[in-house]
């Protein structure tokens, strides 16, 4: 793939194994390890990317998702706010 993509991952943990996550793209995976985890993300975001990108579909997808082409590179749109919510 030629174009360049910044996207963010978030990993936590569950059980026995460190969960990876790019939430814009709704994909996620896993591993033994921090490092493992990310690794299979890596991997499982390059293959939906790869996939979009045969079908035709990746600008849609990015563009659906939040993302901006910018310069050289898709970047994702900037949160307006974070915070943790508790609710009951």
């Amino acid at each position: 793939m030629a174009r360049r993509i910044v996207l963010r991952a978030e990993f936590f943990r569950e059980d026995a194994f460190f969960v990876g996550l790019a939430p814009e793209l709704d994909v996620s995976s896993f591993g033994e390890s921090l490092d493992e985890a990310k690794r299979s993300l890596e991997e499982a975001v390059l293959a939906f990317l790869e996939e979009c990108e045969a079908m035709g579909t990746l600008d849609e997808v990015l563009q659906e998702a939040g993302f901006r082409w910018e310069g050289d590179l898709w970047i994702p749109r900037p949160p307006r706010a974070a915070q943790l919510l508790s609710l009951s």
